[in-house]
């Protein structure tokens, strides 16, 4: 059964409590030392994820630990302020950016059944994207934000007004780089990158990004608690009853209530642009296809690795694969994908090596996800590598 750990009673043996899914052990011995380092791992875990949710932090958080098969969850705080309804594994958050790795996953997918190709140019998709230097930009280095694309939506001071389909064309039909800039020869972080990525890929399927991501990830991995829903007029998602009561209330940094729960940003007005819902214990099942991946369709299995190489050397501390990013740190490489709104907050981290992984949702703008890159992976994968050596 899953433990919930809510803001009024963070004891120590309240906060330490969680989901554990054992991996079959043949010695008595090694059990015993396997769980041991598990609950190191819950140490971790706990110590740090606990000084970022107290009662003076709006909201609350949902966390995820994958380590060698082994599942963990850490719950704090509150999905509705208002009610108090507590966060458990089953909440739904709005994820921001987390959605790009299942565009990526989709494009990885294509290119491996012949579908795509990487090198493609976008108006093989989108003909009519036609400006001097958009028309020469390929699908992979959408996917990789090579592009050199840097749209006012991707940027502050954000603008105001919603775009529709047809002004999105003609924006990116008249765009033009910075001097020096070049399609595949710059890393530039572009969320109107992959909303472009989106309509390619609509395009090559003719079928809505939605049930794409149904038909060729959710559905063969299990995942039945993710999903890009339909936007309504009032930017709010458009959901069942039953569905809407897990959703979260997003929170500014502050702690001001931000749009109403379910609510969906977009600054484009056409279907496919809102946020992907999702749980800590969906994310944890597409944690455990990316890191090992045992089960999984060989297709599938093999674009989630795709998308984890480096395809873009950034500096000796940085790259970028497929939407994941890898950040190489003494020690240890992490393949890891933030992403954030003023309402939300989400990261999902791995180190495929020591098969670690961790998901962090908040309902808060500004959540701190780096320690989670920087002291919790770092410390998860010496704890293991001790314990192999």
């Amino acid at each position: 059964m899953s433990s919930v750990v809510t803001l009024s009673h963070l004891t120590r043996r309240a906060l330490f409590r969680a989901v554990l899914v054992p991996l079959a052990l043949a010695l008595p011995r090694r059990a015993s030392a396997d769980s041991d380092m598990i609950a190191q791992m819950r140490d971790i875990v706990a110590n740090e994820l606990a000084p970022t949710a107290t009662p003076d932090h709006a909201g609350g958080l949902a966390a995820a630990l994958y380590a060698g098969r082994h599942v963990e969850f850490f719950n704090y705080g509150f999905a509705d302020d208002a009610t108090q309804r507590p966060v458990t594994p089953d909440t739904l958050f709005n994820l921001a950016s987390l959605r790009k790795p299942f565009e990526a996953t989709l494009v990885a997918l294509g290119t491996l059944r012949g579908e795509l190709r990487l090198d493609d140019r976008l108006p093989k998709y989108l003909p009519e994207l036609n400006g001097d230097y958009i028309r020469r930009v390929t699908v992979g280095e959408l996917v990789t934000h090579t592009s050199g694309l840097l749209l006012p939506t991707d940027h502050p001071p954000w603008p105001n007004e919603q775009f529709s389909r047809a002004q999105f064309i003609q924006m990116l039909n008249a765009w033009k780089p910075q001097a020096g800039e070049t399609p595949g020869k710059q890393r530039i972080y572009s969320h109107a990158g992959y909303v472009l990525l989106q309509l390619v890929l609509e395009n090559c399927y003719h079928t809505p990004i939605a049930t794409l991501f149904e038909q060729r990830i959710l559905k063969p991995l299990g995942m039945t608690a993710t999903s890009v829903p339909e936007r309504g007029e009032d930017n709010r998602a458009v959901m069942d009853e039953a569905w809407m009561r897990r959703v979260v209330q997003g929170h500014s940094d502050q702690g001001t209530a931000i749009g109403p729960i379910g609510n969906q940003q977009s600054y484009f007005d056409f279907p496919g642009t809102g946020q992907m819902f999702s749980s800590a214990r969906d994310l944890a099942t597409f944690v455990a296809a990316c890191i090992d991946g045992r089960s999984v369709n060989p297709h599938l299995r093999e674009a989630l690795r795709m998308t984890q190489r480096e395809a873009f050397h950034v500096d000796d501390k940085f790259g970028q694969g497929m939407a994941w990013e890898t950040v190489h740190l003494p020690g240890v490489t992490i393949v890891d994908k933030p992403g954030g709104l003023n309402n939300a907050s989400g990261y999902i981290g791995l180190v495929p090596t020591r098969r670690l992984g961790i998901v962090l949702l908040a309902n808060r703008g500004e959540y701190p996800h780096e320690i989670a890159r920087y002291r919790i992976l770092p410390a998860l994968a010496r704890l293991v590598a001790a314990h192999v050596g």
